[in-house]
């Protein structure tokens, strides 16, 4: 019985290997959906800095500072949740010529700012309060999701533009998708923006602009799998 058994296992092994693979006609094709839009608010990093040889003396100065730039955010009518402490460190420093330790304290302050207009006279109030660092500025849109939503289907109608003109030419129609992959990188532009002038040079009774804010592309990237018809 058990050789009949193995017999057959094998017959059927040998049938199925015999089999024909039947082949689904499709087309692989990529497609790129692309939304400009004009940014709405922006993130900032900005830092205190001091420097010295005594840890405490510097730690102290750096505090001071940044506790009046707090104050000066908060006069600014911010919500507390926009913004916050993102780094503190304080850290010895060997002067290897003079032969002693100096002492480097930094806190950084995460700043989302959601009125654009206000962006000059933030920046200006943070230095006067001591911020001597602008680590970053990054552009974005409050709507970031909608936008990636339309992103998305732009992305999915250029793909299935791209293989209707593939296949016309060879009298096939365009079936049913039957793989979709998502191949968009998160990217978050930098800005373009121009250094802030200082106070003596600026002519307060004429506007100034110091912010090139442009446009921010939110971009979509699918791979769709089409079955020809």
């Amino acid at each position: 019985m058990k050789k009949a058994l193995s017999i057959l296992s094998i017959l059927f092994m040998t049938l199925s290997y015999g089999q024909e693979v039947k082949q689904i006609p499709q087309i692989n094709v990529s497609g790129e959906g692309k939304v400009k839009v004009i940014p709405d608010e922006a993130t900032i990093e900005v830092t205190v800095e001091t420097k010295g040889n005594n840890a405490k003396d510097v730690k102290k100065q750096n505090d001071i500072k940044i506790e009046a730039a707090l104050k000066f955010i908060k006069k600014m009518n911010l919500a507390p949740s926009d913004f916050k402490t993102q780094r503190v460190a304080l850290n010895p420093q060997y002067d290897y010529e003079k032969k002693k330790h100096n002492y480097n304290a930094t806190q950084t302050i995460e700043i989302l700012l959601k009125d654009l207009s206000k962006y000059d006279e933030l920046m200006e109030g943070l230095v006067d309060a001591g911020i001597n660092r602008i680590d970053n500025v990054t552009f974005q849109s409050s709507k970031l999701v909608q936008y990636q939503s339309e992103a998305r289907k732009l992305a999915i109608k250029e793909a299935k533009l791209k293989a209707e003109d593939y296949v016309s030419v060879i009298g096939q129609k365009v079936g049913r998708a039957i793989t979709i992959s998502d191949n968009t990188q998160n990217y978050y532009p930098q800005p373009r923006y121009m250094a802030m002038k200082t106070m003596e040079m600026a002519d307060m009774s004429v506007p100034r602009e110091t912010l090139a804010v442009g446009e921010i592309n939110i971009t979509a990237n699918v791979t769709v799998s089409f079955i020809l018809e």
